[in-house]
């Protein structure tokens, strides 16, 4: 049976000071991140032990913790790959473009990804995804870590929006934390996760 590991970042807890502090950044990874990678391992082991012993009446309540601690660890992996001390800016080539085509402008889809990150109702993550059945650039909202993506929509820039991605720093200036967010996004990443998923 395969299992999850806590992933090292690119970069010192140190690095993102412009969006984020140190004490924030480290918190966030070693001790948020990492509780998501241990209950998605230890969820495992009990639904192995659920299934080896026929009792699968507590199958879905697992599945569905299951679920939550995955998608927390697959989403954070993702806005740390996102974020990069030499971010910020705009992307130009065919990301470029597309955001062009499917928002109006990279200061359209700016506003709208922004509006649904701090709009979100309690704790979530604001998402551009990429949905493949119209081929499209979407924004979206995910609440908590799961429950109303698209289906088979890929998440390419996400920006977490639970309280403990900001609230010793921001307080609860929601808006303040998010607007600092762009200032290290890493772009080429972003890039590269598009091409993937739309061919380009």
């Amino acid at each position: 049976m395969g299992t999850y590991a806590l992933p090292d970042l690119r970069y010192d807890y140190s690095a993102l000071e412009r969006a984020m502090s140190a004490e924030i950044l480290e918190l966030h990874h070693s001790k948020h991140h990492a509780a998501y990678v241990k209950g998605a391992n230890d969820t495992l082991e009990q639904l192995a032990e659920a299934r080896s012993k026929e009792q699968f009446g507590t199958l879905v309540g697992l599945q569905k913790t299951h679920a939550f601690h995955l998608s927390g660890h697959v989403l954070h992996s993702l806005f740390w790959e996102n974020l990069s001390p030499d971010g910020g800016d705009r992307p130009d080539g065919a990301l470029g473009t597309a955001i062009e085509e499917h928002f109006g402008g990279f200061e359209a889809f700016r506003k709208q990804l922004t509006a649904a990150t701090v709009g979100v109702q309690g704790s979530g993550w604001g998402i551009l995804g990429w949905e493949p059945l119209s081929r499209s650039l979407i924004v979206e909202q995910v609440y908590d870590h799961h429950g109303n993506v698209g289906q088979g929509t890929t998440p390419l820039l996400a920006f977490d929006a639970w309280e403990h991605a900001y609230y010793l720093q921001y307080r609860n200036v929601r808006p303040d934390y998010v607007e600092k967010l762009w200032d290290v996004v890493d772009w080429n990443d972003v890039a590269a996760r598009f091409a993937a998923v739309a061919g380009s």
